[in-house]
């Protein structure tokens, strides 16, 4: 999978990209991701890449002629999508959809944003990773790749560890636990340790329905419980 990333500040994203699973994914050419700044496509000695808004406001516009450039010579893989923090919400089922692609590039926003013919006319569309404005879409890619990443196959040391989480069948994640059996007095649930699969899995299902009930319930979209789930929940009270 090939990643282009278009960003003013391409040594915020060169560390983070060495480690972990993208640096993994990198090194064993699972993932080819090209950091391209816009400052390297301006036309003035100033190396320009932002102005005053057209109206007046408060702080700086990025241009559009850098970004275009940009775009226009590297030819990026598509889609092309703006980190912005008026786009589309970023969930496990884009990160789903860009994983099932070759690849995909993102445009990272700096100052009041950028200028709207970029949003409109180059890009394919906008993404947010959340409802709060950061100072520039660098953490927001790194976000968006990480998630995407780690769904390709071979990068995961399991494969099945992408299958059995939080929002890839709708609900949170089940409570998680280690050894040892009891620590400071706390206590592993005796059905985690009871060698019971079959008991386990609905202990899992339960425990994953009851978190999303208290935390999340809007992923359940504001339906009733099927006497299934109800059945559960009151097995494992």
């Amino acid at each position: 999978m090939r990643v282009d990333v278009f960003t003013i500040f391409p040594e915020f994203l060169e560390e983070p990209l060495q480690v972990s699973l993208l640096g993994r994914a990198r090194a064993s050419g699972l993932v080819d991701v090209r950091l391209h700044d816009p400052r390297d496509f301006t036309t003035d000695r100033h190396r320009s890449v932002d102005d005053t808004p057209f109206g007046g406001g408060a702080g700086m516009v990025m241009l559009p002629e850098p970004l275009f450039a940009a775009v226009e010579a590297t030819a990026p893989q598509r889609p092309l999508l703006l980190l912005s923090a008026s786009g589309r919400p970023f969930d496990q089922q884009w990160a789903a959809k860009l994983a099932s692609g070759d690849g995909f590039s993102l445009v990272c926003g700096r100052y009041e944003g950028v200028d709207q013919r970029v949003a409109e006319q180059l890009c394919d569309g906008e993404l947010s990773i959340g409802d709060y404005v950061l100072a520039g879409g660098e953490a927001a890619a790194l976000v968006v790749m990480e998630a995407v990443t780690r769904l390709l196959p071979g990068v995961m040391g399991n494969d099945a560890s992408t299958t059995d989480e939080s929002f890839t069948d709708g609900l949170l994640e089940y409570p998680q636990y280690t050894r040892p059996a009891e620590f400071r007095g706390l206590a592993v649930p005796e059905v985690l340790r009871s060698g019971d699969h079959a008991r386990v899995t609905r202990w899992r299902h339960a425990q994953a329905l009851r978190r999303t009930l208290e935390r999340r319930p809007e992923l359940l979209g504001g339906r009733d419980l099927t006497p299934e789930e109800q059945a559960l929940l009151d097995e494992f009270p």
